[in-house]
């Protein structure tokens, strides 16, 4: 499609479509939505186009309607997610392991085959989501993992148990990293840690969601002749398969084609995202390339930063499993550690609450600080060492309380530095194409912690399990060295590009050649 001929005086109109634009455009209803995209790219992107192009919109109204319509929705996928990966750590203690007849290693295979098939999805499913509409992929894939959900309540024995959780891997692999990516087309840098902590707090929600709902259905124990941890199954399988179909109808796109937004307002939001990593100098803005090519997906998985960011991620995949272990030990295996303090199934169940409430406040509100200051290494980094902390009281004694305590000090650290460690390397990653690669990357191999951890805690080990301790701390220790290492490469790189710049470098390149550099590009600034 052509573009129509633009100037930056079409923009300062009020009203949602803009009178200056050709008569073929008046009507949105016309549009394809690539149509529609291509042309508020283009007005975003018109020759003139600056901040003050936009200064009479009010930037904090427009953030909030689209906190208010992105948000809400995603942070239920997102939690409909975690519970339906983790609810197994639920039925574990109301009969499982038992009914099933399983052993203790084949319990632990069940949990690590998800993570196998979720790792190796996780690049293809982002690279469907950028070519296809959010609105349709993301429900599709969450339909799919709800079927094979609600048919897992249905074994009969190990061998259907496991092909579930293999396909429960392979459907769910596209939400986490799909959504994270997401979230990068419509946020800023500067304003993704906060929005991500709430999308990600819904797991700590999960966590307790799924402690309350469980025993709960632990009830309906015998109804319509199944077991009570069948129903855990059957149930939240449907519920969320009618919240995908509700999704279908409620999930948005692209700002381009927002219809809660006037056509400034997303021209606006086009303009911010694609100017945002560039050097302030206004003669010297590089856009981003957000076309697809197979180039980008090339250059992600050859960049060091994504690699290195993996092992920071792997130091905060040693989350609570055992006793303490990686981020879905929590689900997979709280009830279970707490059960085995002493306490009750149902009390068991009770007592996770106050563990997801309490990290999924910190996690808001550290990412609030986090955005405010412009920084996110320093308070992944304090994060690190605090769990560090809970991994350190839970070796030193078998107290039930000092335990409890230890786990509680560790998910109040690791939910925080999550999002922050997630969307670090959103922020150092241009164009669109790359980024949904990279993120995709280091959530798919940093998931892979995940699988091994769901073996360092043996049951032959309990109670103290001093090995899967040493090796999660082994786990965290390399975490800090690596992200140490990626400050300092990210402070000698941006200072080499404020000299290069000082001395004319970029002079060299054409607009098109800096863009498809993204950033590599002189221009671009890593965010520390």
């Amino acid at each position: 499609m052509e573009k129509p001929e633009i100037h930056k005086d079409d923009l300062h109109n009020d009203s949602p479509r803009s009178s200056s634009l050709p008569d073929d455009h008046t009507h949105h209803a016309k549009h394809t939505k690539s149509e529609e995209k291509a042309r508020i790219d283009a007005l975003a992107t018109a020759p003139g186009m600056s901040l003050s192009s936009f200064a009479h919109l009010d930037e904090k109204k427009i953030l909030r309607k689209m906190d208010s319509r992105l948000i809400p929705m995603l942070a239920v996928l997102y939690l409909l997610s975690f519970l339906d990966r983790g609810n197994i750590g639920n039925a574990k203690i109301e009969g499982l392991v038992e009914d099933l007849g399983m052993t203790g290693p084949q319990y632990n295979w069940c949990l690590t085959v998800f993570f196998f098939t979720y790792a190796a999805f996780e690049v293809p499913s982002n690279l469907l989501l950028k070519k296809l509409r959010p609105s349709i992929w993301l429900p599709t894939i969450m339909v799919a993992w709800g079927i094979v959900m609600t048919l897992m309540g249905t074994v009969q024995n190990y061998t259907g148990l496991l092909i579930a959780r293999i396909f429960l891997g392979v459907t769910e692999a596209g939400l986490f990293p799909g959504v994270a990516y997401y979230l990068t087309m419509w946020y800023c840098r500067h304003e993704m840690q906060y929005r991500q902590a709430l999308f990600f707090s819904a797991a700590s929600v999960a966590g307790a969601f799924s402690g309350l709902l469980a025993f709960g259905i632990a009830h309906m124990d015998g109804v319509g002749g199944y077991a009570g941890w069948r129903w855990i199954f059957i149930l939240e399988g449907l519920l969320t398969v009618i919240v995908a179909i509700l999704a279908f109808f409620t999930l948005h796109d692209f700002p381009e084609t927002a219809s809660f937004l006037t056509e400034e307002e997303r021209a606006f939001v086009v303009y911010r995202l694609k100017f945002q990593a560039s050097n302030k100098n206004d003669e010297v803005k590089i856009a981003q390339d957000d076309s697809f090519q197979w180039k980008f997906v090339k250059d992600a998985f050859l960049d060091w930063q994504i690699w290195l960011n993996v092992w920071v991620y792997w130091g905060k995949q040693a989350r609570l499993a055992g006793i303490v272990a990686p981020l879905y030990g929590i689900s997979l295996f709280l009830p279970t550690i707490i059960r085995g303090l002493g306490y009750t199934s149902s009390t068991a169940q009770l007592l996770t609450v106050p563990i997801y409430v309490t990290a999924s406040v910190l996690a808001i509100g550290t990412a609030y600080f986090s955005d405010r200051l412009g920084k996110r290494s320093p308070i992944i980094l304090v994060c690190l060492c605090i769990m560090a902390i809970g991994f350190i009281m839970c070796i030193s004694t078998g107290t039930p309380g000092v335990v409890y305590a230890g786990v509680f000090i560790a998910a109040c650290a690791l939910y925080p530095a999550f999002p922050g460690n997630i969307t670090w390397l959103s922020n150092n990653l241009a164009g669109s194409t790359k980024r949904a690669t990279g993120q995709a990357i280091q959530i798919a191999v940093g998931n892979l912690a995940g699988a091994m951890a769901s073996n360092f805690y043996r049951s032959k080990d309990a109670d103290r399990y001093i090995l899967g301790h040493a090796l999660e701390l082994a786990f965290i220790v390399a975490g800090i060295i690596a992200l140490l290492l990626l400050v300092l490469n990210y402070r000698r790189i941006n200072a080499k590009r404020e000299r290069q710049m000082g001395e004319g470098a970029h002079n060299g390149y054409t607009p098109e050649e800096m863009s498809a550099l993204g950033d590599r590009a002189l221009t671009f600034r890593y965010v520390l």
